[in-house]
């Protein structure tokens, strides 16, 4: 009868997952140095499986931007897509660059984390 739509704990749980995604994503986007006035870096896991790179800027001639870039973690190796491009396998410093940034995002995320705990 009422106006408001009944809020479940699916809708709580999604929105929790959200805020958390969020969250990682800013402290991930941080990762390497400050990011510029007018940009926005995020790099988050999304699943068990799947890292996102996510940069958005104004251009020279002031148009927003973005390129997002999605990492498939697979039993043999990475596999990447970028702007939405055919996937292909990720080698060599790409791939050494990715695992120092993941091993990075899950320290800070876990330092994060416990000073919340802490508070």
């Amino acid at each position: 009868m009422g106006l408001l739509p009944k809020i479940t704990k699916l809708d709580t749980a999604q929105a929790l997952r959200r805020k958390l995604i969020a969250d990682e994503a800013a402290i991930g986007g941080q990762l390497f140095g400050p990011v510029p006035e007018g940009h926005r870096r995020e790099f988050f896991c999304l699943d068990e499986y799947t890292w996102i790179w996510h940069e958005e800027w104004l251009d020279a001639a002031g148009q927003r931007q973005s390129l997002t870039t999605r990492y498939e973690v697979r039993p043999n190796g990475v596999l990447k897509s970028q702007a939405n491009n055919p996937y292909r396998m990720v080698t060599g410093d790409e791939a050494f660059n990715l695992y120092q940034a993941v091993d990075l995002y899950e320290r800070r995320v876990g330092e994060y984390y416990a000073q919340q705990q802490a508070a």
